[in-house]
């Protein structure tokens, strides 16, 4: 067998076996296939795309390429939640603690942020003491013994991975469905979830910017699970404006303890409850969406979900109290106003510009080793569809270090524009995949 030919062959549009997809990754983590020749393969499949068959075959190569954690010592079905990232996107943080009242095991490993703002590890550092380092020895026990644990990614995962997108990021084949999907999913099966729930962004502030494109995306990744035998959802949903007031680790660990106390952003709290009757729905929980949702719903107004988010903090070392006590987070120096440039209703909210905004106030890490203040960030007052008058307050710049403050401001400005005519909010959720 000759990289070459299986190089060839795809250039071509034939179908691959999972023997030379496997002779090709394989070799190539091995350090016996060159970078210019996967680069090679990476663009014929850009071009000719991949088959189901074949998308799944390349992700169970990929999550086999390095440890694949057995999450079989935690009892009940395993549901896992992967989001392709946004503005905001403070899910994980509200829908853990609220699936895991309802009985559903949270087997959660979440990674770092490279981006607007921290992933959901960096944003739980925002609580003090809080220890996403757990042993897996620990990590299960914590599961079994509360229902819940969130840990950083650790040891040797899909290491095929993390070296095929480092190689596809410098070679202009990173929009590719099949290498998304598969990459995606690689790392949600070396995780060892028994089911997937997954969240596909489509807007400014997503990766998936086009909603076809979006909808692709989220059907090549239900169709690898289905292909490879694990209970696969998916939601499309709109990330054109900031899901929620809160775009900042320790502001987004704020409005997730709102939300679960029944306050919050509308559009969070219904998306979470969309995503979670879902969940449950995969782990067998409910007989239907409605059911799945108005158990969701009662957990909220009971204080059930809001009490699994203490327990799972005081599980792991952090300090409770900050689900009362708001000043225990990192808070920012000062807050700058954004004001409304006309009278009229918020036509648009670019989501990537309010993104970047936080960004240049410390909130995210531009490259990997950039340090995030996890105190600064946006908190919007004003979104699509609100009524406005000139001088109103449109949304609040959280900021320690204003080097960059007079960019960010006129980010966050440049997001809004206005219609003098009634605006209709955006759908929240624009299809599920089955």
């Amino acid at each position: 067998m000759r990289a070459y030919d299986i190089i060839y062959k795809k250039r071509e549009g034939q179908k691959l076996s999972r023997a030379e997809i496997e002779f090709l990754i394989d070799g190539y983590v091995e350090g016996e296939i060159p970078d210019y020749q996967i680069s090679a393969w990476a663009m014929a499949v850009y071009f000719q795309s991949m088959d189901a068959e074949e998308t799944a075959d390349l992700t169970m190569i990929m999550a086999e390429s390095g440890d694949m954690i057995d999450l079989s010592q935690i009892k009940g079905k395993k549901v896992d939640k992967h989001s392709t990232g946004g503005v905001g996107d403070t899910t994980t943080l509200i829908l853990a603690p609220l699936v895991a009242s309802a009985g559903i095991p949270v087997a959660k490993m979440s990674g770092r942020g490279l981006g607007h703002t921290g992933g959901t590890i960096d944003k739980l550092h925002s609580i003090a003491d809080f220890n996403t380092a757990l042993n897996l020895d620990r990590f299960f026990d914590n599961v079994n013994q509360h229902g819940i644990a969130v840990v950083g990614q650790s040891g040797n995962l899909t290491p095929a991975d993390k070296k095929l997108y480092a190689l596809r990021d410098v070679t202009a084949t990173v929009e590719s469905i099949p290498l998304i999907a598969s990459s995606i999913m690689s790392k949600k099966i070396a995780g060892g979830a028994d089911a997937i729930m997954l969240d596909v962004k489509t807007g400014s502030g997503a990766f998936m910017k086009d909603l076809k494109e979006a909808k692709k995306l989220a059907k090549a990744m239900v169709a690898i699970g289905r292909e490879i035998g694990r209970d696969t959802a998916a939601y499309i949903t709109d990330m054109s404006q900031p899901l929620g007031y809160a775009v900042g680790n320790a502001l987004e660990v704020k409005e997730a303890i709102e939300t679960l106390k029944g306050r919050g952003a509308a559009d969070l709290r219904e998306l979470c409850l969309e995503l979670g009757a879902g969940m449950l729905e995969l782990a067998g929980q409910a007989e239907d969406h409605a059911e799945a949702k108005a158990i969701l719903r009662e957990k909220l107004n009971n204080g059930q979900a809001l009490a699994k988010l203490k327990q799972m903090i005081s599980a792991q070392e952090g300090n409770p109290a900050v689900i009362d006590d708001y000043s225990l987070f990192p808070t920012a120096e000062k807050k700058v106003e954004i004001k409304a440039q006309k009278d009229g209703y918020i036509k648009e909210l670019d989501a990537l510009k309010v993104g970047l905004a936080a960004m240049l106030l410390g909130a995210g890490r531009e490259n990997k080793e950039s340090e995030i203040d996890l105190a600064v960030g946006v908190e919007l007052k004003k979104k699509i569809a609100d009524r406005v008058t000139k001088g109103d307050t449109l949304a609040l710049l959280h900021v320690n270090d204003e080097k960059n403050l007079a960019e960010a401001k006129a980010k966050l400005t440049a997001a809004y524009s206005y219609s003098q005519t009634k605006v209709k909010a955006k759908d929240l959720i624009y299809e599920k995949i089955t």
